[in-house]
């Protein structure tokens, strides 16, 4: 069977879910994002898209500052509720029983729930249709030591994050490989090979 053609739309699936928190540790609020993603590495450059009506959309103009919080299957009805209900009427860290948590870069709190927390300065505001995008530099990423291993790295595979995709909230699944396997396999192989070879001389 063929592909069935559907017009143009958004269907790069799966992508983040992230509460993204902003305002001051006094007035505050979370806005649930899913258009968002990595721009760059060096200087190391992220983005989120928000439509202009959302209520969140002109505290971040203003303030120039946002803090990306990554979700977790623990977190996936929070996610949903805050992406569902207004700031402009609802105190959504108080509602969800979230933690406000300092950051050290800006002036929104970071939610301490959250396994990962990315302090993000706005540096640029394109305006591309239904939604604006802000572009931000990382300030800092804020890691949980629960899941910092006796070597210092951080285990992602422990958070147990989820992802979105068409309406849905999924559960990641296990880790499959990582990057470069396909190389280092290939090269394993050879020098096993090699290997067998200087044992049968």
């Amino acid at each position: 069977m063929g592909k069935v053609l559907w017009k143009a739309g958004t269907f790069e699936y799966p992508i983040p879910a992230v509460m993204v928190s902003l305002g001051t540790m006094e007035k505050s609020n979370i806005i649930t994002v899913a258009w968002t993603g990595i721009l760059c590495t060096n200087p190391a450059k992220v983005y989120i898209s928000v439509r202009k009506e959302r209520y969140s959309y002109n505290i971040i103009k203003e303030t120039g500052e946002f803090v990306i919080n990554l979700t977790t299957k623990d977190l996936a009805y929070a996610t949903d509720w805050c992406g569902v209900r207004s700031g402009s009427k609802y105190d959504k860290f108080k509602e969800m029983k979230l933690t406000k948590q300092k950051a050290n870069f800006v002036k929104c709190p970071m939610i301490k729930e959250s396994p990962v927390s990315i302090e993000c300065r706005v540096s640029e505001i394109k305006e591309l249709g239904s939604h604006h995008m802000f572009i931000a530099d990382v300030l800092g990423i804020n890691a949980d030591e629960k899941y910092i291993d006796e070597k210092g790295a951080f285990d992602i595979s422990k958070c147990n994050l989820i992802a979105y995709a068409n309406g849905g909230y999924y559960p990641l699944a296990k880790k499959i490989g990582k990057f470069g396997f396909s190389v280092e396999k290939k090269k394993k192989n050879k020098k096993s090979k090699k290997d067998n070879k200087n044992i049968k001389n």
